[in-house]
This record gives structure tokens, C-alpha cells and sequence, in this order.
């Protein structure tokens, strides 16, 4: 459904949202692999920290469209175009509605989902056949769950537009791809106070994405373990759905 990137060597490759986490680790193995690489995040120090040679950093406001603007004509000017463009940039609160705050499930969609549309009307119109763009969502936006108010909406957001993309470029050849890991070992699911099933770490998740890039399937998940439970619960009733998931997370 997309095409298959196995041969990383001198792709142009730009990763929004690299200084941590899933981000950190899949600029590290793609560097061990030869591409060319463009970096951004909020934080040029925490680029910096990655200590990769031969990267361009280009650090930017995922959810600001004049800093990606120019992050994306410092990228263009450097490497001369872009084949892949990975959107990694997320936040995480764990919200029920006992504790929901509007200001901060604004925010954080804010960045899950806003951030991936304007980086989107950034890029398209370079994305080249045989390349794209993907966008790192979560299972989390398969179905609603526990303590996931303002988390779960904006992955569930992402993961229909990537769809919605995916039906208008795949005819011209250009890829769209979303990831949807389960739980991460990251700074934001360290605010977890529960038990995470099949905890993958960041080296792990990096790749199980590049794997799936190999594949060329639409959708990448991982560990399968776990997003294939997850993705039977989604087929569910809500008859059956509401009363499994509670008693399965304890709510």
C-alpha cells in the first residue's frame, strides 16, 4: 500500500520531533544507516545532545507554520528535497474527566494532531513518488479508554487524516504511512502510575518503524502482542466494549 523503504543510504529524511524518545532513537538508526538526515524539535540543545554527525538540525515549532516554514526552506536549501518526512512531535497528560482541563487538552491536541496538519500543508508539495510522509499516532486512538480525555481524541484525529491522505496521494505513488505503537518507555509515559503490557524501549520502537517502512504497509504497530489485543477490542460492540475495557484497566 505504500512503497516499501528498505535502503536507507542517501535518503533525505526529515524526523519533526527527534530529541526524545521514539524521535531520538529512529534519527540514531537511521544515521547508522546512511541517510541523510534533517532534525527538528523544539529544543536545539536536545538535537545537540543526540551528538550525530553530518545531521542538519533545524529546530522548530511543530505547531507553529512560520517556523516550520523556515525550518522547511533551511532543509530544502541543504539537502536539495526531501523523500521522507516523519512526524514524531507528541504530548501526553493522562486525563479523566475528574481532572479535565481545557487548557491543557487544547494543548496537547494541540501538538498530537494540529501540529501534524500544519506540518503537512508544509511539505506537500514536495513529497516525491516513491517517498512521503508518516505520522506517528498511538493505539490509543483505536477506541476511547480510561484516563486518554484529551489523548486519545487527537491520535484517533491523526490516524483518520493519515487515512484520508493516504486514499489521495497512493495513486500518484507518494507513501502515507501512521504508526501506532502501544506503550513506549518515554518521559511522557513515565507519568503512567499503572502497569504498561508489552513495554517496548525507544531502541525496540525505532526498529519496529523502520520495519515497517520496509514493508510498505499503511499502518506500522507494535509490539503486536499487544496492538493485535487492541485492535480485536476496537471490533467490539459498545455493549461489549465499555464493560471489558473497564474491567480490564480497572476503571
Amino acid at each position: 500500500m505504500n512503497p516499501p523503504i528498505s535502503d536507507w543510504r542517501g535518503k533525505r529524511v526529515w524526523l519533526v520531533g527527534a530529541s526524545t524518545g521514539i524521535g531520538a532513537a529512529t534519527a540514531r538508526e537511521l544515521h547508522r544507516l546512511g541517510a541523510r538526515l534533517a532534525l527538528s524539535a523544539r529544543s536545539a540543545d536536545g538535537l545537540g545532545r543526540l551528538g550525530l554527525d553530518d545531521v542538519l538540525l533545524a529546530p522548530c515549532n511543530a505547531t507553529d507554520p512560520a517556523s516550520l516554514a523556515r525550518a522547511r526552506d533551511a532543509i530544502l536549501d541543504a539537502l536539495g528535497g526531501v523523500d521522507l518526512v516523519v512526524y514524531l512531535a507528541g504530548d501526553y497528560v493522562p486525563m479523566s474527566v475528574e481532572q479535565f482541563d481545557l487548557a491543557i487538552a487544547e494543548r496537547v491536541i494541540e501538538v498530537n494532531f494540529q501540529g501534524a496538519l500544519r506540518l503537512t500543508a508544509t511539505v506537500l508539495a514536495d513529497l516525491p513518488p516513491g517517498g512521503g510522509i508518516a505520522f506517528v499516532a498511538s493505539v490509543a486512538g483505536y477506541r476511547g479508554l480510561p484516563k486518554a480525555l484529551c489523548y486519545g481524541p487527537g491520535k484517533a484525529a491523526l490516524i483518520h487524516f493519515a487515512e484520508c491522505l493516504h486514499l489521495d496521494l497512493a495513486p500518484k505513488g507518494i507513501g502515507v504511512w501512521v504508526v501506532n505503537p502501544g506503550f513506549v518507555a518515554t518521559r511522557l509515559t513515565a507519568k503512567n502510575d499503572f502497569a504498561m503490557p508489552a513495554l517496548h524501549a525507544p531502541d525496540e520502537a525505532a526498529i519496529a518503524l523502520l520495519e515497517g517502512f520496509a514493508d510498505g504497509r499503511f499502518e506500522i504497530h507494535f509490539p503486536r502482542r499487544f496492538t493485535r489485543l487492541m485492535k480485536l477490542l476496537a471490533l467490539l460492540p459498545y455493549r461489549w466494549y465499555f464493560p471489558l475495557v473497564r474491567r480490564l484497566t480497572g476503571g
